[in-house]
């Protein structure tokens, strides 16, 4: 499927920006914007990196076991005392 779509270029994952509070990769784009992925599409074997500015889409070269710990979701909030 990959050969069919037209790739703006190959970036290994190491020269991505990871948000840790979105949970995705991101890239600069030639067009201003910049090109992302989620961690759990890459988790699920999806490779292309879509710009949502434009049409451009670039492959992202990395290994399964390189991709960050998977956190519980509510791990970054903060605990909240209840009181009765």
């Amino acid at each position: 499927m990959v050969d069919d779509l037209n790739i703006y270029d190959e970036i290994e994952i190491e020269d991505m920006t990871f948000d840790k509070m979105l949970q995705i990769y991101h890239y600069p784009c030639p067009c201003g914007d910049r090109f992302e992925i989620g961690i759990a599409d890459l988790r699920d074997g999806e490779e292309i990196a879509v710009c949502p500015s434009c049409s451009l889409m670039i492959k992202v070269i990395f290994d399964q076991d390189d991709l960050p710990e998977d956190e519980p979701a509510d791990s970054t909030a903060p605990a909240i005392a209840i009181q009765a």
